[in-house]
């Protein structure tokens, strides 16, 4: 029995444990008979890798392989991020393969299988994967391994996207911090041909990214925060695999995901005069609701990962789609979360208010005239048994202290509604004995009271 488990964005493991050649091997075997049982055998796979610690190997391994299983194969001439690795399976029509473990812990390394469309695997293609991982995958032909450069369509495409004459004209100036990711390079780059003046750092490769973790979380990026305090410049970054952001304002405040999608949904319909529905998950803030509200924006919510998102993008006409974990895309783009163009649309957005981000942020706030906290905390277990056991419970009770429950919603896990607007979301981790359990409420010590509350329930 394999113990390959593919999670909401694919397989993730320890590089060298269970990452490892035997089962890379599985998986090559698993996609490769999922494309050629889609009569896709005369497809392009291309292949794309993140700065990790032996990502460049693997890539070149499975690239390797899968050119000799029969598929025409293209594998990355560098280090390069996932949303340019899903434009170009989308642009060329193409299945894809991005070696990354994304924002995970640096001794990690990981697949991630993108479809044509160039968004997320659905969860039937994923099924079809792993019910063939044990099998032998039988070339039917050798095809030549290409090495390419994917970025310059990337540029082309995001240049149609984003305003950048009226980005030069406004002279903004930024601090950003690569955070040794895959998006590091080419978004100096970006910003360099742009002429948008840049305090860079953290560019280079390093397979231990630095010492911290590949997560643009303001935890991680202290030294960002600091730079930003000493300059009065904005803070922007990317994860390892270059698609998700964290930004800070000019005086070193981090500003939420939440917040930030809030933010770009006035800024696309008002300034860019772009219509659609706003795409949330779950688990993101019930404030976006409220802004599209305002706004005129009907909201579609769908359960937690991109590949819910990326799904309805490709079905309905949505405007902006994102997540509470700093993953958005727009209109126009991939149905696939993309941190490049989210610090680029930030950056675009001071351009068209002609504010700072920190007064940008301020008056948005001062508009919603309420406060929204959020925080969320991992509940390590002893079997996965113990996961149903505890929301079944926590499903049972009529209030948390003084606070009555008055709404359930079960679209992903279990979320409740609390009578003073506070709300709890309770969901499984599919691959380990742990809850993920997410709170928002208005006012910080209600966030750690029920915190407090639904430990001791658990």
């Amino acid at each position: 029995m394999t113990n390959i488990k593919f999670g909401t964005d694919g397989w993730r493991a320890v590089c060298d444990k269970d990452f490892n050649i035997e089962n890379v091997n599985k998986v090559i075997n698993g996609i490769s008979y999922y494309v050629y049982g889609q009569s896709k055998y005369d497809k392009k796979i291309i292949i794309g890798y993140d700065p990790r610690n032996k990502a460049d190997e693997y890539a070149f391994y499975i690239a390797d392989k899968i050119a000799k299983n029969g598929f025409k194969t293209e594998l990355s001439d560098k280090i390069t991020a996932t949303p340019v690795v899903a434009y170009r399976a989308l642009n060329q029509d193409a299945y894809a393969i991005m070696i990354t473990a994304s924002h995970n812990p640096p001794e990690y390394l990981g697949i991630k299988f993108i479809p044509p469309y160039g968004g997320p695997a659905e969860d039937n293609m994923v099924k079809e994967i792993t019910d063939n991982l044990e099998k032998e995958f039988v070339p039917f032909q050798s095809n030549v391994l290409n090495k390419v450069s994917f970025e310059k369509e990337y540029l082309q495409h995001i240049e149609k996207i984003i305003d950048f004459e009226r980005i030069k004209r406004s002279k903004i100036k930024i601090n950003y911090d690569g955070h040794h990711g895959a998006a590091a390079k080419l978004f100096k780059q970006i910003l360099d041909l742009k002429g948008i003046e840049n305090n860079s750092q953290n560019l280079e490769r390093d397979i231990n990214f630095g010492g911290t973790m590949p997560d643009p979380k303001e935890q991680y990026l202290q030294d960002l925060k600091k730079l930003c305090e000493l300059t009065n410049l904005i803070g922007l970054s990317n994860d390892g695999d270059g698609d998700r952001f964290g930004v800070f304002d000019e005086k070193g405040n981090y500003i939420s995901a939440n917040d930030i999608i809030a933010m770009l949904l006035i800024h696309l319909t008002k300034n860019k005069k772009m219509s659609g529905k706003l795409a949330k998950t779950v688990g993101a803030s019930s404030m976006l609701d409220i802004v599209a509200e305002k706004n005129g924006v009907k909201v579609i919510e769908t359960p937690v990962g991109f590949k819910h998102l990326g799904k309805v993008m490709r079905n309905d006409d949505i405007v902006i789609a994102g997540e509470e974990s700093g993953g958005l895309s727009i209109k126009g783009h991939i149905p696939e979360k993309d941190g490049i163009l989210a610090n680029l649309l930030i950056i675009e957005m001071m351009a068209y208010e002609d504010k700072s981000l920190y007064e940008l942020h301020n008056n948005f706030l001062s508009d919603l005239n309420r406060k929204f906290f959020n925080d969320r905390i991992d509940l390590k277990l002893n079997s996965k048994d113990d996961q149903d056991k505890i929301i079944e419970k926590i499903n049972n009770i009529k209030s948390i202290g003084e606070y009555k429950v008055v709404k359930k919603n079960t679209l992903d896990g279990l979320k409740i509604y609390l009578d003073d607007d506070s709300r709890i979301l309770i969901r499984k981790s599919g691959t380990e004995p742990l809850l993920r359990i997410y709170f928002e409420s208005d006012k910080e010590e209600k966030i750690n009271y029920f915190k407090n509350a639904v430990k001791q329930l658990c």
